[in-house]
């Protein structure tokens, strides 16, 4: 996926996310993203293809970008010429590591040799036990974005209101409303806890918006109270300009659904 500024046009993976997000920080409007184009998509499913491989394609959720559409489309050209090509197209109702962690999933059993319906089976497993929380240090990229409305943001960022949010049926949604960054890390970790409590949890990310150190600290926290081993991984453009720099986020999956 790409985004694009008035003046430049950077496709994700090939940014500096540093570079980014300081231009992020002093542009006065938002940039926008845009999905790949179907021919990307295309040529992509058609080499891996004609190298004798199956193909499982999971996408970022269809509610928050047309690529899992296009994918489709794309599939169903592909079997007009070749009514035997093995290409199956899941919507993750998800983004960043919580769709990873299907991918990963998915990869997984593929590595143990099972077939390309058990490894689509495995990744629709993990799809109702993945959580991911976040919440933004400031709300200013979110008024930007036109999440939310001038007036809530100037007071929400005089009382230090900081919005709990995850993504739930494929959307971004407000979960709470808490006073204080801390305090609202605080309650993402009282979720994480209750989780693991009731279904047991495993494999955690710990996701962050050119903001390292915050999350090392908070990486450190999870692994003291929970015993678990922490992955780190920074949020790319698409998704971190409509929260902006300073988010932190968990992402995982329970053990039990």
């Amino acid at each position: 996926m790409s985004v694009q500024f008035p003046d430049e046009t950077f496709r994700e993976t090939e940014v500096d996310y540093g570079y980014f997000y300081r231009k992020l920080e002093n542009s006065k409007i938002i940039p926008t993203s845009s999905q790949p184009p179907q021919g990307e998509i295309e040529n992509v499913f058609r080499d891996l293809l004609a190298a004798g491989h199956q193909v499982l394609g999971i996408f970022i959720s269809s509610l928050m970008s047309g690529t899992y559409d296009s994918a489709l489309v794309v599939r169903d050209r592909i079997l007009k010429d070749e009514p035997g090509a093995a290409i199956e197209i899941l919507d993750s109702r998800t983004n960043c590591m919580a769709l990873g962690s299907m991918a990963l999933a998915g990869a997984r059993e593929a590595d143990r040799g099972s077939s390309l319906p058990q490894v689509k089976a495995a990744v629709e497993a993990v799809m109702p036990r993945v959580r991911f929380y976040f919440v933004p240090a400031t709300l200013e990229y979110l008024k930007k974005g036109g999440r939310i409305g001038g007036a809530s943001a100037l007071l929400g960022s005089l009382l230090q209101i900081r919005p709990v949010l995850y993504v739930r049926e494929g959307e971004t949604e407000l979960l709470e409303r808490v006073r204080g960054k801390r305090a609202a890390i605080a309650r993402m970790l009282e979720i994480m806890a209750a989780d693991a409590s009731r279904f047991g949890v495993a494999e955690v990310v710990i996701h962050h918006i050119d903001a390292p150190a915050e999350a090392a600290e908070l990486g450190r926290t999870v692994e003291s109270r929970f015993a678990l081993p922490v992955t780190y991984c920074p949020i790319g453009p698409v998704i971190g300009l409509h929260v902006g720099p300073g988010t932190l986020g968990i992402v995982y999956t329970t053990v039990n659904s």
